[in-house]
């Protein structure tokens, strides 16, 4: 298969689990777990964590696989629509992402890493302990 047509098809790929995972995501958002330790009750929000660890590693991962910047925006875009579209009122007045505070971390948490995650360079590289070397001064004589 040439790499066009290759790449074509991991585009569509991504369009495709851009709003599988913005439609699910809607609705397992929600989920919570509640721990009573004695007087203590601790709320673990795991449904947003795991979606937001989710759409930032497919977002790094469809920049990866295309080897542009465009396959992870692709994705990042078709998540953000879907999960705006679920995230308005339906015409039978039913909402999946209602406005409590486990929703508004998964809307705009996932908006704002999302979008910082799609941005990166593809080939993403740290520099750790190279020091820059002075250039010699070339004199014209």
């Amino acid at each position: 298969m040439s790499e066009p047509i290759q790449r074509t098809l991991s585009l569509m790929g991504f369009v495709f689990m851009g709003f599988a995972i913005g439609v699910t995501g809607a609705f397992i958002q929600a989920h919570r777990l509640i721990l009573a330790i004695g007087d203590f009750v601790v709320v673990v929000p795991w449904g947003t964590m795991l979606l937001l660890a989710g759409v930032l590693l497919v977002t790094r991962l469809a920049t990866i696989a295309v080897g542009t910047r465009w396959g992870g925006w692709l994705f990042f875009t078709c998540w953000l629509a879907a999960t705006v579209l679920l995230s308005a009122d339906s015409p039978s007045s039913d909402l999946a992402i209602s406005s409590g505070a486990r929703q508004m971390v998964y809307l705009f948490g996932g908006i704002v890493l999302g979008a910082a995650v799609a941005t990166l360079p593809v080939e993403f590289r740290i520099r750790r302990g190279t020091k820059r070397q002075p250039q010699p001064s070339v004199s014209s004589k």
